[in-house]
């Protein structure tokens, strides 16, 4: 079975965040805007999950979560930091507990701006991330082919 024929599923976590984005992230579940149509469906389980949706910003109690969750995910994976707070720390970056961004802790492939990030530019961003998936698809197919 080829990952290209699975439906992407995506985990998400709120770190330290307004819940602005989060409301949009929900949003964007509802049948109002709707991604499971793309074949998105939403999963509590790390290692069921293919893409990572952070929102919020990096600090010193959600930075072992982070990572945590990111490392339970199996390969190939992708994470996308939703809202500026996740992009670069936002208005929280020149705090004394704010590491700053998810790339702080976690790389990211697809970065969402926005305060709170709308549903449209969350959608976009999820398909942004379905490419990216894809790609590392084929190149972890690849690999695996190289190695046997």
């Amino acid at each position: 079975m080829s990952f290209a024929t699975k439906s992407p599923w995506i985990i998400h976590y709120a770190a330290t965040s307004c819940n602005g984005c989060d409301i949009e992230v929900l949003a964007c579940l509802t049948p109002l805007y709707d991604v499971e149509r793309f074949g998105i469906i939403n999963s509590g389980n790390p290692k069921h999950a293919d893409i990572f949706l952070v929102t919020g910003s990096v600090n010193e109690q959600n930075l072992p979560v982070i990572r945590q969750i990111y490392d339970q995910m199996l390969e190939p994976k992708v994470v996308v930091a939703i809202g500026i707070c996740a992009t670069s720390g936002g208005v929280f970056r020149e705090c004394y507990n704010t590491y700053g961004g998810v790339d702080s802790a976690i790389p990211v492939d697809v970065y969402v701006p926005g305060c709170a990030a709308r549903p449209q530019a969350i959608i976009d961003g999820v398909v942004t991330a379905l490419g990216v998936l894809d790609a590392k698809s084929a190149a972890f197919a690849q690999s695996k082919k190289e190695a046997s």
